[in-house]
Protein backbone atom coordinates (compact mmCIF):
# COMPACT_ATOMS: atom_id res chain seq x y z
CA UNK A 1 0.00 0.00 0.00
CA UNK A 2 1.46 3.50 -1.23
CA UNK A 3 1.77 6.17 1.47
CA UNK A 4 -0.98 7.95 -0.71
CA UNK A 5 -4.10 5.61 0.40
CA UNK A 6 -2.91 5.89 3.90
CA UNK A 7 -5.74 8.14 5.23
CA UNK A 8 -7.09 7.48 8.19
CA UNK A 9 -4.97 7.80 11.34
CA UNK A 10 -5.88 6.20 14.75
CA UNK A 11 -4.05 8.03 17.83
CA UNK A 12 -3.56 6.45 20.90
CA UNK A 13 -4.07 8.89 23.53
CA UNK A 14 -5.08 12.50 24.19
CA UNK A 15 -3.04 14.45 26.19
CA UNK A 16 -0.18 16.80 25.45
CA UNK A 17 1.47 15.08 21.97
CA UNK A 18 -1.71 12.86 21.20
CA UNK A 19 -3.07 16.24 21.33
CA UNK A 20 -0.67 18.02 18.59
CA UNK A 21 -0.47 15.13 16.72
CA UNK A 22 -3.97 14.58 16.02
CA UNK A 23 -3.98 18.65 15.32
CA UNK A 24 -1.39 18.18 12.90
CA UNK A 25 -3.11 15.17 10.79
CA UNK A 26 -6.12 16.80 10.75
CA UNK A 27 -4.79 20.12 9.80
CA UNK A 28 -3.45 18.35 6.49
CA UNK A 29 -7.22 16.87 6.13
CA UNK A 30 -6.71 13.04 7.17
CA UNK A 31 -9.47 11.47 9.15
CA UNK A 32 -8.20 10.94 12.51
CA UNK A 33 -9.85 9.05 15.76
CA UNK A 34 -8.33 9.37 18.69
CA UNK A 35 -8.63 7.00 21.79
CA UNK A 36 -8.00 7.79 25.63
CA UNK A 37 -9.74 5.53 28.24
CA UNK A 38 -9.66 9.12 30.64
CA UNK A 39 -13.17 10.64 29.83
CA UNK A 40 -12.33 14.12 30.30
CA UNK A 41 -9.06 14.09 27.89
CA UNK A 42 -11.36 13.07 25.09
CA UNK A 43 -14.28 15.36 26.16
CA UNK A 44 -11.82 18.35 25.93
CA UNK A 45 -10.00 17.09 23.10
CA UNK A 46 -12.06 19.26 20.12
CA UNK A 47 -11.95 22.71 22.29
CA UNK A 48 -8.16 22.19 22.96
CA UNK A 49 -6.95 21.32 19.33
CA UNK A 50 -9.28 24.38 18.74
CA UNK A 51 -7.42 27.09 21.08
CA UNK A 52 -3.86 25.49 19.64
CA UNK A 53 -5.00 25.74 15.99
CA UNK A 54 -5.97 29.87 17.06
CA UNK A 55 -2.48 29.79 18.53
CA UNK A 56 -1.00 28.67 15.25
CA UNK A 57 -2.53 31.77 13.92
CA UNK A 58 -5.32 29.85 11.68
CA UNK A 59 -8.27 31.78 10.81
CA UNK A 60 -11.31 30.93 12.94
CA UNK A 61 -13.61 30.40 10.18
CA UNK A 62 -11.11 27.77 9.54
CA UNK A 63 -10.84 26.11 12.19
CA UNK A 64 -14.50 24.00 12.41
CA UNK A 65 -13.69 22.58 9.14
CA UNK A 66 -10.18 20.90 10.60
CA UNK A 67 -11.96 19.89 14.19
CA UNK A 68 -14.28 17.89 11.75
CA UNK A 69 -10.93 15.79 10.95
CA UNK A 70 -11.21 14.40 14.38
CA UNK A 71 -13.63 12.24 16.20
CA UNK A 72 -12.83 11.32 19.67
CA UNK A 73 -13.46 7.95 20.53
CA UNK A 74 -14.05 5.71 24.10
CA UNK A 75 -13.38 2.21 22.80
CA UNK A 76 -9.86 1.64 21.43
CA UNK A 77 -11.02 -1.04 19.12
CA UNK A 78 -13.47 1.55 17.46
CA UNK A 79 -10.40 3.81 16.74
CA UNK A 80 -8.37 1.27 15.04
CA UNK A 81 -10.66 -0.82 12.77
CA UNK A 82 -10.66 0.98 10.01
CA UNK A 83 -6.68 2.78 10.48
CA UNK A 84 -4.02 2.63 8.08
CA UNK A 85 -1.73 4.23 10.83
CA UNK A 86 -1.82 3.64 14.68
CA UNK A 87 0.43 6.58 16.61
CA UNK A 88 0.56 5.40 20.54
CA UNK A 89 1.37 8.72 22.79
CA UNK A 90 0.43 6.63 25.91
CA UNK A 91 2.58 7.19 29.05
CA UNK A 92 6.06 5.91 29.19
CA UNK A 93 5.51 2.90 30.80
CA UNK A 94 6.87 -0.14 28.78
CA UNK A 95 3.83 -2.87 30.33
CA UNK A 96 0.90 -0.66 29.49
CA UNK A 97 2.77 0.45 25.93
CA UNK A 98 2.86 -3.45 25.26
CA UNK A 99 -0.35 -3.91 26.35
CA UNK A 100 -1.21 -1.09 23.97
CA UNK A 101 -0.27 -2.91 20.55
CA UNK A 102 -1.36 -6.14 21.57
CA UNK A 103 -4.83 -4.48 21.73
CA UNK A 104 -4.35 -2.83 18.38
CA UNK A 105 -2.73 -5.66 16.83
CA UNK A 106 -5.81 -7.60 17.51
CA UNK A 107 -8.23 -4.98 15.94
CA UNK A 108 -6.35 -3.09 13.50
CA UNK A 109 -6.30 -3.96 9.69
CA UNK A 110 -3.28 -6.76 8.66
CA UNK A 111 -1.61 -3.56 6.33
CA UNK A 112 -1.81 -1.02 9.12
CA UNK A 113 1.79 0.39 10.51
CA UNK A 114 2.43 0.27 14.18
CA UNK A 115 4.07 3.53 15.65
CA UNK A 116 4.99 4.39 18.84
CA UNK A 117 5.72 8.17 20.26
CA UNK A 118 7.85 7.24 23.03
CA UNK A 119 11.02 9.47 23.71
CA UNK A 120 13.01 6.99 25.98
CA UNK A 121 11.69 3.58 25.85
CA UNK A 122 13.42 1.17 22.92
CA UNK A 123 11.45 0.57 20.08
CA UNK A 124 12.45 -2.76 20.47
CA UNK A 125 11.33 -3.48 23.72
CA UNK A 126 7.59 -2.00 22.96
CA UNK A 127 6.88 -4.10 19.75
CA UNK A 128 9.13 -7.30 20.57
CA UNK A 129 5.65 -9.54 21.80
CA UNK A 130 3.78 -8.46 18.84
CA UNK A 131 3.02 -11.10 15.78
CA UNK A 132 3.87 -8.85 13.09
CA UNK A 133 6.85 -7.05 13.94
CA UNK A 134 8.02 -5.97 10.28
CA UNK A 135 5.34 -3.00 10.25
CA UNK A 136 6.18 -1.61 13.52
CA UNK A 137 8.50 1.53 14.18
CA UNK A 138 8.93 4.48 16.46
CA UNK A 139 8.04 8.08 15.57
CA UNK A 140 9.66 10.30 18.03
CA UNK A 141 7.61 13.56 17.71
CA UNK A 142 8.96 16.59 19.66
CA UNK A 143 7.14 18.59 22.22
CA UNK A 144 4.72 20.53 20.90
CA UNK A 145 4.59 18.18 18.14
CA UNK A 146 2.55 20.96 15.97
CA UNK A 147 5.04 23.24 15.90
CA UNK A 148 7.98 21.65 16.12
CA UNK A 149 9.02 20.06 12.29
CA UNK A 150 11.09 16.78 13.37
CA UNK A 151 10.13 13.43 13.60
CA UNK A 152 12.09 10.49 14.44
CA UNK A 153 11.43 7.26 12.58
CA UNK A 154 13.12 4.77 14.27
CA UNK A 155 13.91 1.00 12.95
CA UNK A 156 13.90 -1.95 14.43
CA UNK A 157 15.75 -5.21 13.68
CA UNK A 158 12.56 -6.31 11.81
CA UNK A 159 10.74 -3.24 10.54
CA UNK A 160 10.55 -3.04 6.98
CA UNK A 161 11.84 -0.62 4.39
CA UNK A 162 8.59 -0.44 2.71
CA UNK A 163 7.29 0.86 6.33
CA UNK A 164 10.20 2.94 6.86
CA UNK A 165 9.39 4.67 3.63
CA UNK A 166 5.58 4.53 4.33
CA UNK A 167 6.41 6.63 7.19
CA UNK A 168 8.77 8.95 5.97
CA UNK A 169 6.54 9.62 3.16
CA UNK A 170 3.12 10.78 4.89
CA UNK A 171 5.38 12.78 7.27
CA UNK A 172 6.68 14.73 4.45
CA UNK A 173 3.33 14.90 3.46
CA UNK A 174 2.21 16.71 6.17
CA UNK A 175 4.49 18.76 6.57
CA UNK A 176 6.76 17.33 9.12
CA UNK A 177 10.89 16.55 8.91
CA UNK A 178 11.25 13.15 9.04
CA UNK A 179 14.64 11.66 9.88
CA UNK A 180 15.47 7.89 9.46
CA UNK A 181 17.10 6.66 12.73
CA UNK A 182 18.38 3.22 11.30
CA UNK A 183 19.38 1.74 14.48
CA UNK A 184 17.58 1.40 17.84
CA UNK A 185 19.44 2.89 20.23
CA UNK A 186 18.11 4.95 23.84
CA UNK A 187 17.81 8.27 23.16
CA UNK A 188 17.47 7.88 19.27
CA UNK A 189 19.32 10.95 17.77
CA UNK A 190 17.96 14.03 19.20
CA UNK A 191 17.69 13.14 22.70
CA UNK A 192 21.15 11.89 22.93
CA UNK A 193 22.36 14.87 21.52
CA UNK A 194 20.54 17.20 23.68
CA UNK A 195 21.02 15.30 26.69
CA UNK A 196 25.26 15.53 26.15
CA UNK A 197 24.97 19.47 26.13
CA UNK A 198 22.64 18.98 29.56
CA UNK A 199 25.21 16.42 31.15
CA UNK A 200 27.66 19.64 30.88
CA UNK A 201 25.79 21.85 31.42
CA UNK A 202 25.07 20.56 34.84
CA UNK A 203 28.61 19.78 35.09
CA UNK A 204 29.58 23.19 34.37
CA UNK A 205 27.48 24.44 37.10
CA UNK A 206 28.15 21.39 39.99
CA UNK A 207 31.47 22.58 39.60
CA UNK A 208 31.51 26.18 40.52
CA UNK A 209 32.60 27.21 36.72
CA UNK A 210 29.69 29.70 36.23
CA UNK A 211 25.79 29.87 37.17
CA UNK A 212 23.03 28.48 35.56
CA UNK A 213 22.11 31.71 34.15
CA UNK A 214 25.34 31.70 33.07
CA UNK A 215 25.13 28.84 31.32
CA UNK A 216 21.64 29.75 29.70
CA UNK A 217 22.79 33.14 28.25
CA UNK A 218 26.10 31.92 26.43
CA UNK A 219 24.19 29.32 24.43
CA UNK A 220 21.28 31.55 23.81
CA UNK A 221 23.53 34.49 23.25
CA UNK A 222 26.02 32.26 20.77
CA UNK A 223 25.89 29.44 19.21
CA UNK A 224 22.37 28.75 19.79
CA UNK A 225 21.33 31.94 17.65
CA UNK A 226 23.10 29.78 14.49
CA UNK A 227 21.73 25.82 15.34
CA UNK A 228 18.29 26.55 13.02
CA UNK A 229 20.31 27.15 10.28
CA UNK A 230 23.70 25.34 11.07
CA UNK A 231 24.11 22.13 12.55
CA UNK A 232 27.09 21.24 14.64
CA UNK A 233 28.82 19.12 11.69
CA UNK A 234 27.93 21.84 9.11
CA UNK A 235 29.60 24.44 11.59
CA UNK A 236 32.78 21.88 11.39
CA UNK A 237 32.92 21.57 8.29
CA UNK A 238 32.34 25.16 8.08
CA UNK A 239 35.83 26.24 10.41
CA UNK A 240 37.46 23.02 9.56
CA UNK A 241 37.81 19.67 10.40
CA UNK A 242 41.67 20.40 11.11
CA UNK A 243 40.46 23.15 13.58
CA UNK A 244 37.28 20.56 14.83
CA UNK A 245 40.75 18.16 15.59
CA UNK A 246 42.78 20.81 17.00
CA UNK A 247 39.97 21.75 19.26
CA UNK A 248 38.99 18.02 20.35
CA UNK A 249 42.36 17.45 21.75
CA UNK A 250 42.59 20.17 23.74
CA UNK A 251 38.71 19.96 25.49
CA UNK A 252 37.37 16.58 25.09
CA UNK A 253 39.20 15.16 27.98
CA UNK A 254 37.96 17.59 30.51
CA UNK A 255 34.31 17.18 29.72
CA UNK A 256 31.80 15.74 31.75
CA UNK A 257 31.63 11.83 30.37
CA UNK A 258 30.24 10.18 33.37
CA UNK A 259 27.67 7.29 32.88
CA UNK A 260 25.10 8.30 35.49
CA UNK A 261 23.15 11.54 36.45
CA UNK A 262 24.64 14.12 38.04
CA UNK A 263 25.28 13.97 41.97
CA UNK A 264 23.87 17.67 42.08
CA UNK A 265 20.88 16.92 39.70
CA UNK A 266 19.92 13.73 42.33
CA UNK A 267 20.28 16.08 44.86
CA UNK A 268 17.60 18.83 43.23
CA UNK A 269 15.37 16.10 42.88
CA UNK A 270 15.22 14.56 46.49
CA UNK A 271 14.69 18.17 47.72
CA UNK A 272 11.58 18.60 45.73
CA UNK A 273 13.42 21.46 43.57
CA UNK A 274 11.81 20.30 40.35
CA UNK A 275 12.10 23.61 38.12
CA UNK A 276 8.62 25.60 37.19
CA UNK A 277 6.60 23.28 38.39
CA UNK A 278 7.71 23.61 41.93
CA UNK A 279 9.49 27.18 41.62
CA UNK A 280 12.97 25.77 41.81
CA UNK A 281 15.42 24.08 40.03
CA UNK A 282 18.54 25.09 38.57
CA UNK A 283 16.79 28.41 38.83
CA UNK A 284 14.12 29.96 40.68
CA UNK A 285 10.75 30.76 39.04
CA UNK A 286 7.41 32.62 39.91
CA UNK A 287 4.37 31.53 37.83
CA UNK A 288 4.54 34.88 36.53
CA UNK A 289 7.96 33.91 35.05
CA UNK A 290 7.40 30.56 34.29
CA UNK A 291 4.28 31.55 32.12
CA UNK A 292 6.35 34.54 30.67
CA UNK A 293 9.20 31.81 29.21
CA UNK A 294 7.01 29.57 27.71
CA UNK A 295 4.89 32.14 25.70
CA UNK A 296 8.39 33.74 24.64
CA UNK A 297 9.34 29.97 23.27
CA UNK A 298 5.59 29.17 21.75
CA UNK A 299 6.18 33.02 20.15
CA UNK A 300 10.02 31.86 18.78
CA UNK A 301 8.51 29.33 17.40
CA UNK A 302 5.50 30.70 15.26
CA UNK A 303 8.38 33.08 13.71
CA UNK A 304 10.92 30.96 13.08
CA UNK A 305 8.28 29.24 11.35
CA UNK A 306 7.74 32.01 9.49
CA UNK A 307 10.89 32.49 8.33
CA UNK A 308 11.56 28.94 7.09
CA UNK A 309 8.87 28.82 5.51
Amino acid sequence: MSSESLRNIAIIGAGLMGNGIALTFARAGYAVRVYDPVADSLETLKARISDSLIALGVHADDVPAIITNVTPCTDLSDAVRAADLVVEAAPEKLALKQQIFADVEAHAPAHCLLASNTSVIPITSIMENLNDRSRALGTHWWNPPHMIPLVEVIRTEWTTDVAMEQMVAILSEIGKTPVRVEKDVPGFIGNRLQHALWREAVSLVENGVCSAEAVDSVIKSSFGRRLAVLGPLENADLVGTDLTLDIHKNVLADLEASGAPSPYLERLVSEGKLGMKSGEGFRNWTSETAEATRNRVTTHLRKLDTILE
